[in-house]
């Protein structure tokens, strides 16, 4: 498989504060790639250093096979940026914006077409500062897209948007990788790791704590399903001597949790058919699938913050 990106080695520092710190991946054609972390992680330094933003203090960076502080105008007309901070002038409108920025290519996709592609036809003649949360990136992703890139950067594209607006977020980038991009994001929001991303590298103080597909990743850490359920009265002796001893119980008041491996599909059916078989009265049934937030926890120790 073809490599779009190849990091080796990548170090940089600011001052006394250390960044980066020997940072070492490639990015595979045609993927998502996602770099996932709390703010202050490394992230954004790793991306603007491929970007050629950034200039690394050691290591190799190779993007679309050129070194990006080299040759940076290459890499200006086949890659597409969007910025963690990105802004435009407030009273700009938004087909005004595409027009300028695609004069930058020579040759640029029809910024007409990518309007009605990313649902902002609309919104045409919207003056920047009219726009929403979830317009204003749909905007930037368009931009990345005018050149008509092979690679595009994503750096926390969906930081401070509601729900719904992120989820739209997330169809666009699906729809630009079904193109034949390839896109490297950043973000610190695991479940947007988890739905978007081919391989995720988790990032924390600097350097890569584990690389792999989002499913590997859970399965590599032991992250298990968890079933919760509540009862009125305790729960009988026999339950809890016949429960399966692979699967951990914890009894919290009327709270019951469940703990499992995430091999073990079968754990939901024989818990509730114990329960039937038993007589035990339950409610507020609830099933939770293992999750990148929790490898996160198990790799680092804390807890992501936004």
């Amino acid at each position: 498989m073809d490599s779009v990106i190849k990091v080796e080695g990548l170090y940089k520092a600011y001052g006394a504060t250390i960044a980066v710190d020997d940072v070492t991946f490639e990015v595979h054609e045609g993927e998502i790639f996602g770099m996932v972390g709390p703010n202050g992680a490394g992230k954004t330094t790793t991306i603007e250093c491929l970007e050629g933003l950034r200039k690394p203090d050691r290591g190799k960076v190779n993007v679309l096979g050129i070194d990006p502080q080299r040759e940076y105008h290459f890499l200006h007309l086949h890659s597409g940026m969007q910025l963690q901070q990105s802004n435009l002038p407030d009273r700009m409108k938004v087909w005004e914006s595409l027009d300028l920025y695609s004069s930058f290519y020579p040759n640029a996709r029809s910024w007409e077409e990518l309007l009605v592609q990313l649902g902002l036809a609309e919104k045409r003649n919207t003056p920047f500062s009219k726009l929403s949360g979830g317009q204003k990136q749909r905007l930037f992703i368009a931009l990345a897209l005018l050149p008509d890139p092979r690679l595009i950067f994503l750096d926390e594209l969906t930081t401070g948007l509601d729900p719904q607006a992120r989820h739209v977020i997330w169809d666009l980038v699906r729809d630009v990788r079904s193109q034949g991009k390839t896109i490297l994001l950043t973000t610190h929001y695991m479940e947007e790791a988890e739905r978007l991303c081919d391989r995720v590298a988790i990032l924390d103080h600097g350097r890569i704590v584990a690389l792999d597909t989002p499913l590997e990743l859970i399965r590599s850490q032991g992250c298990g399903e968890s079933l919760t359920f509540t009862v009125d009265k305790p729960l009988p002796v026999e339950f809890i001597n016949t429960i399966d001893p692979i699967w951990r119980l914890d009894i919290q008041g009327e709270r019951i949790v469940v703990y499992g491996d995430s091999n073990q599909s079968s754990m939901v059916s024989e818990v509730v058919l114990l329960l039937a078989r038993l007589n035990i009265p339950f409610r507020n049934l609830r099933s939770e699938q293992p999750s990148l937030e929790e490898v996160f926890l198990k790799l680092t120790g804390h807890e992501m913050k936004d």
